[in-house]
C-alpha cells in the first residue's frame, strides 16, 4: 500500500505528483505486466543469456 504524507499547505497536485512517483519507484504496472503470462524458467534464462550475449558484443564493438 502506497502512502503519502500531505500537509494541509500542500496542493492536490504535489500530493497526485508524489503518489505517481511512488507509484512508478514501486514498480507495479510493470509487475502486473510481468505476471500477465506465465513464462517458462528456461525461456527466460534464454533471454537473460541472449541480453548478456548482445551487451558483450556491443560492449566489444566499442572497445575495438
Amino acid at each position: 500500500m502506497i502512502i503519502i504524507d500531505v500537509k494541509n499547505s500542500d496542493s492536490i497536485d504535489r500530493a497526485l505528483k508524489q503518489y505517481k512517483r511512488k507509484h512508478r519507484e514501486v514498480g507495479v504496472v510493470k509487475e502486473l505486466r510481468r505476471r500477465q503470462h506465465f513464462v517458462k524458467p528456461s525461456v527466460s534464462r534464454r533471454a537473460e543469456i541472449l541480453s548478456a550475449r548482445y551487451r558483450d558484443v556491443k560492449k566489444m564493438e566499442l572497445e575495438g
